[in-house]
């Protein structure tokens, strides 16, 4: 590989991890014993703060130019949006990517945004040194690392072209942790590498975990319970692997049909989840029918 192998004790990263993922959970237990827990998406720029600061934990876009201060509750946890698999055009770095190489393809449903190359080594320079400490620096808690997917499907793609880019994927994680390592991480799906990496995150999210997005359609559609099912096996799993780990889940519909998003919410608590119910825009937060 381009750069490197990555080895990593999971013993070790346990040990050096635990003190501080220890205080999400305790979070988590103490507030879902008054009252549901309660977490978001807003990639917005204009984030309501009376609303923002009733949330346990917030995942927002970091580069937006506004004070986060405001949008903290008195014990929140605010995770920076971080796209593992690809760049968008709007990223400072990647006119710097670009030129070394180490983008690929357009993203088909979000043409703004090229795939990376995780082997590359400008690409992991770029990670540890500039993307991450610039979200650190602006006062976020931890990350939330988004579009690891994309490693599995331009694998399976192209086995040749694109061999070894899961085991990219789950190395550049670990790095990620060996590199921060009190930081809270939340890792979006992610399957191909999550049993590699269950012990270096503090969160794992089932997205669209019953209902989602048809780009093709234009629609939102319901999964079948086979594919719920799916997802559930895996993050359990990685329970079982780490089981200080936290397992969200993020639903997509159409807010003004409460009852089906109601019925989202009570379904993934049920199933011993955190649950979040959205919009695929994620731009705005949308509290839970009945909270």
């Amino acid at each position: 590989m381009a750069s490197g192998r990555f080895f990593w004790s999971r013993r070790a990263l346990l040990a050096s991890a635990t003190a501080a993922w220890a205080i999400g959970g305790q979070r988590v237990s103490a507030r879902v014993e008054s009252r549901p827990w309660r977490w978001g998406i807003d990639y917005g720029s204009d984030t309501n703060p009376e609303l923002a600061r009733r949330y346990d934990l917030l995942v927002l876009e970091p580069d937006h130019a506004r004070p986060i201060a405001p949008l903290r509750g008195a014990h929140s946890i605010l995770l920076g949006y971080l796209s593992l698999g690809e760049v968008e055009k709007s990223r400072g770095y990647f006119p710097t990517l670009l030129a070394k190489g180490a983008l690929r393809q357009a993203n088909p449903n979000w043409p703004d945004a090229r795939m990376a190359d995780l082997r590359h080594p400008a690409w992991r320079d770029v990670l540890l040194n500039t993307a991450i400490p610039a979200i650190l620096e602006r006062g976020y808690d931890g990350i939330f690392i988004d579009t690891t997917d994309n490693a599995e499907a331009m694998e399976r793609a192209d086995p040749i072209g694109n061999k070894d880019m899961v085991d990219a994927a789950a190395e550049l994680i670990l790095a990620i942790r060996n590199r921060f390592p009190a930081i809270p991480i939340m890792l979006n799906r992610g399957y191909a590498v999550l049993p590699r990496v269950a012990g270096a995150v503090t969160y794992v999210l089932a997205e669209a975990m019953a209902s989602r997005w048809n780009f093709t359609r234009q629609a939102y559609e319901r999964l079948s319970d086979d594919d719920w099912a799916w997802q559930a096996v895996r993050v359990r799993n990685a329970q079982s692997a780490n089981p200080a780990l936290h397992v969200m889940t993020l639903d997509y519909w159409d807010p003004k049909d409460v009852a089906t998003v109601a019925g989202f919410y009570a379904r993934e608590r049920a199933a011993g989840f955190l649950p979040y119910v959205s919009t695929v825009a994620l731009d705005r937060l949308l509290g839970e029918p009945g909270q």
